[in-house]
């Protein structure tokens, strides 16, 4: 490395001539690739990135002026510009740096991101809260364009268009979402990339009538109205225009020298600026730029081939995928709606057999669980796939626009606990406690990937309400699918049965359980997979609490409002005075790493479960 492991903050780059940035940049892309291809990551949109986020560092004076970078997956070069060069071989690992915006990690890292379309609030919150203080300082939101599929980002745009305050907001057009962007503003972005550039209609127009000979307040009025509607006509960002903001690009987003000459001109004016740059994801390593979905967020990879490791087993997501396939194939009314993550959510198959009845509506979950509220209206049987920690977004549309109606919406809550490398942005432990708070809503957690199925086949049949099934990222425990069987709704299962102490777990813990029980000798202990959060088993719960000294709830769920909360309000309601203890999640946001050491460390992994057992069933 010539430049880059000699910068040790934004500073550095700021005497380094155009010749130099352009080694820098290259730097930074083989250590973008290095690292990925080791700990895995988001590859492709921090590919595109990298002259766009030289070119912000060079012209502004970060931390002072506040760049703000939307989601996180574009800032893998911010990083490394911001003093982590020595540490960027931990991204993603347990104790090392985060793959997303950390404030705790760096004063660079201004707002704290894992989720999408976040970055113009911010920015315009920032700006408010500048210009009330009397300080001095730009800000600069950089938003992707999949990312402005989202609802949040135009609700952010029409308040700083009203305010009229000085931020910039960089709109990152690569053409893609994680998956292929869609919706009309995808096609209206398409547009303008085949526009040349256009920057100055508007004061070229007010220049030429000031040149004009003094006329009529009627005929300047006219001329005005044409002056306006010349713009609409020949400016590409006329929308944005209409937002308040003046409008300015399409940019090269690899064209160093016109990024920063753009940066350097945008940095003097006044108002709501956008500058639209225009990015090829992946850039720089072609096995990305073909395949820019795959690489997305991918795996540890062969750097020569792109090889990435095969999983040994099918995954739950795999599992939900191809059963929804068999199913859709005799119910021509059940429907397949995710928010931009078809291969994600394992609904890529789908994708394939049934086109007309797969839905992505973006990264819009809000969206996506009304628009599958109208469906059920209509009699079909939408299955809504989205993230646990993405579904946190759509709360108030499951409980005012599904629950309440008492819909027969199934949601397919991916990526349920503790998830890994993503950390405190992603670990999926708030579901089962928003969920279970609404009523009319089912939630349902399998112990594995012939549960799942047997579960998503009820779902598919009950339509009383909704359901929400709630499973792990990650391999399947059984080697091959087991014979369906019968679930029945609120009905649980005991897996083994004991007399001195009961075990209530759900979803991997099941298994883990288990084996804890059998490696516990002198005492004997029963375990029950309730399947069922809500409705409990309550016959099933009632008899065995009553009939063992102590029972243990473990699950990967916060401790608040989950399964234990449901067992102890269940012990209340029956009047069953027995000790009981819950094993879940602690009260605060958990850290990043491998799924081993993250439940290692909060108490949740085989020997922690095992110590706390034995501790609480000591007579």
């Amino acid at each position: 490395m010539k430049y880059l492991n000699k910068i040790k903050g934004p500073e550095d780059i700021k005497n380094l001539k155009l010749s130099e940035l352009e080694i820098l940049s290259k730097e930074i892309r083989e250590k973008i690739i290095k690292t990925v291809s080791q700990t895995g990551g988001h590859l492709a949109p921090s590919l595109g990135c990298v002259e766009l986020a030289i070119a912000a560092h060079f012209v502004y004076n970060s931390p002072i002026d506040k760049i703000i970078w939307d989601v996180g997956h574009q800032a893998y070069a911010h990083k490394l510009l911001t003093g982590r060069y020595s540490d960027f071989h931990t991204l993603r690992t347990y104790g090392g740096i985060s793959g997303f915006l950390k404030p705790e990690e760096s004063e660079h890292d201004i707002f704290a991101a894992g989720h999408s379309s976040t970055s113009v609030s911010a920015g315009a919150g920032m700006a408010a809260g500048r210009d009330i203080q009397g300080k001095d300082f730009k800000v600069i939101s950089i938003i992707g364009d999949g990312s402005l599929t989202a609802g949040m980002a135009y609700e952010a745009m029409n308040h700083v268009g009203h305010l009229k305050k000085n931020m910039i907001l960089v709109l990152n057009d690569n053409d893609m979402s994680i998956a292929q962007n869609v919706g009309a503003m995808s096609k209206y972005l398409i547009k303008i990339r085949n526009k040349p550039l256009y920057h100055k209609l508007q004061e070229d127009a007010n220049a030429l009538f000031k040149m004009l000979p003094p006329i009529g307040k009627n005929m300047l009025s006219r001329m005005t109205k044409i002056k306006d509607n010349l713009k609409h006509l020949m400016i590409p960002g006329a929308l944005f225009e209409e937002f308040g903001f003046k409008y300015f690009g399409p940019v090269d987003g690899h064209d160093l020298r016109e990024l920063i000459l753009v940066f350097k001109w945008i940095k003097r004016m006044e108002g709501p600026i956008l500058l639209h740059v225009s990015t090829k994801k992946g850039k720089g390593f072609e096995l990305a730029e073909k395949n820019p979905e795959l690489f997305h967020g991918v795996g540890p990879f062969d750097i020569s081939t792109g090889a990435i490791a095969k999983k040994k087993k099918p995954s739950f997501t795999s599992v939900f995928g191809n059963v929804l396939v068999d199913m859709a194939e005799q119910d021509s009314r059940i429907v397949a709606i995710t928010a931009a993550m078809p291969l994600g959510t394992g609904l890529a198959g789908y994708r394939e057999k049934f086109p007309e009845r797969y839905f992505d509506v973006g990264i819009c979950e809000q969206h996506a669980v009304t628009f599958s509220a109208g469906l059920a209206k209509t009699g079909m049987k939408p299955v809504v796939a989205i993230y646990s920690s993405f579904m946190q977004r759509a709360v108030d549309q499951v409980l005012h626009d599904v629950a309440m109606q008492n819909l027969p919406v199934i949601f397919a809550m991916d990526r349920g606990g503790i998830v890994g490398q993503d950390g405190g942005t992603h670990h999926g432990v708030f579901d089962l406690s928003f969920m279970r708070m609404i009523p009319n809503m089912i939630i349902a957690a399998p112990k594995d990937g012939s549960q799942l199925r047997d579960i998503l086949k009820f779902s598919l049949k009950y339509e009383k309400g909704p359901v929400a099934i709630r499973y792990q990222r990650g391999e399947i425990p059984e080697e091959e699918l087991k014979s369906p069987q019968k679930i029945e709704l609120g009905k649980g299962e005991i897996i083994k049965k004991g007399k001195d102490y009961l075990i209530i777990t759900i979803g991997r813990h099941v298994n883990m359980c288990s084996e804890l029980i059998d490696m516990i000798k002198y005492k004997s202990g029963t375990l029950i997979n309730p399947i069922f959060i809500k409705p409990l088993d309550r016959e099933l719960l009632k008899r065995e609490i009553k009939a063992h000294a102590k029972t243990i709830v473990i699950e990967e769920n916060t401790t608040i409002g989950g399964l234990g909360s449901a067992i102890l309000e269940f012990c209340s309601e029956e009047n069953i005075l027995k000790p009981v203890k819950i094993v879940g999640v602690p009260d605060k946001f958990v850290t990043h790493g491998d799924i081993t050491s993250v439940l290692k460390e909060i108490g949740l992994d085989k020997d922690g479960i095992k110590k706390t057992i034995e501790e609480f069933i000591i007579d």
